[in-house]
């Protein structure tokens, strides 16, 4: 329920969907570095991240 709040309470998600693809990207790599290295503490960490940015993006595009 907060992320429905949040997502309107954002002015413009047209300005916030291109930072979110960003910040997407970089999880991304973050996640590649993790399983490069065998981390499974890090992957676990994006992972959640991932999923945070997924549920966030999936709310402003149904906006």
């Amino acid at each position: 329920m907060e992320d429905v709040i949040k997502a309107y309470k954002c002015r413009d998600p047209e300005e916030r969907i291109p930072v979110l693809r960003l910040e997407l990207d970089y999880e991304l790599a973050l996640l590649h570095e993790a399983m490069m290295e065998n981390s499974t503490h890090k992957i676990d960490q994006c992972k959640a991240r991932l999923e945070e940015l997924r549920r966030e993006m999936l709310m402003l595009e149904a906006l």
